[in-house]
């Protein structure tokens, strides 16, 4: 009896001691299976955290790489434009007018006095009326400018001027010029402007017709001048200029308008084609 009582007792206990290691495996296996998903998911969010910054890096990439081709693209554009500002530079500079502004101004002719009264002789300080009227028809036509320009200058003083070029006239004179016009033949069509001195032309004029043979070209002329109008001017030159073409178009005007008459020369010009 004793000893089934016993018996009892230690598989009792037996029983008791391999339930509590069985409950005891089972809960700390319970406690790593619960632990693992977090690591896991740690690790998948790590990685997709990862990615989603290499997609935001990329994205953020992409708009400076199109920024980077768009002002590729706007230099290149740029370039081309300039180089097509360039070829048409280039042009202008080779292509050369057809046609001559020549003129004889006071102003061009002379050294000024330190006491010469430019309200008194207005066209003797620059531009002169006859230089201003030639810068008028030279920006209408786009003609080349040239002052006839004389090797002994003039007197600043009105009187002494109108003193000796009454003695040229008077001796028939021929004043020596500086220079004479390069590559005469590349012009078909000369505008020629001048003062009236005593009733004409000045002598210089005269100088600058028979040095440069004008013959065959169409001849327009300009004058500025006093009470006395073209007077024989036109005659005087067509005389020393036989061959030329001179039109009968004429522009002229009054000393004291010649600053003021911009619309009015510049109309003519347009008139004749320009």
């Amino acid at each position: 009896m004793k000893k089934k009582m016993i018996s009892l007792i230690l598989t009792a206990a037996l029983l008791t001691i391999t339930a509590g290691c069985g409950n005891t495996g089972t809960q700390s296996g319970g406690q790593t299976d619960g632990a693992q998903p977090p690591a896991a998911e740690s690790t998948t969010q790590s990685a997709a955290d990862t990615q989603a910054e290499a997609d935001t890096q990329d994205s953020v990439a992409q708009p400076d790489a199109q920024a980077d081709g768009a002002t590729q693209a706007q230099a290149e554009a740029q370039s081309e434009a300039a180089a097509g500002d360039t070829s048409g530079a280039t042009e202008g500079e080779e292509s050369s007018s057809n046609v001559l502004v020549a003129y004889f101004s006071w102003a061009d002719n002379t050294v000024l006095d330190e006491d010469v009264d430019a309200v008194s002789s207005p066209s003797v300080t620059a531009p002169g009326n006859v230089q201003e009227l030639a810068g008028w028809v030279q920006e209408e036509t786009g003609g080349d400018l040239f002052s006839i320009r004389v090797t002994d200058p003039y007197p600043s003083d009105w009187d002494e001027c109108l003193d000796r070029a009454n003695e040229e006239r008077g001796e028939d004179a021929r004043p020596q010029l500086q220079e004479n016009v390069e590559n005469l033949d590349d012009y078909d069509t000369v505008f020629l402007g001048y003062p009236n001195w005593w009733y004409g032309v000045p002598m210089a004029l005269l100088s600058f017709l028979e040095e440069n043979d004008l013959s065959g070209k169409q001849v327009y002329l300009f004058c500025s001048h006093g009470t006395g109008g073209l007077a024989d001017s036109v005659d005087i030159i067509e005389e020393a200029a036989p061959d030329a073409e001179i039109s009968d178009n004429i522009f002229d005007c009054y000393e004291e308008d010649a600053s003021s008459s911009q619309g009015e020369i510049q109309s003519w010009v347009e008139e004749l084609g320009y």
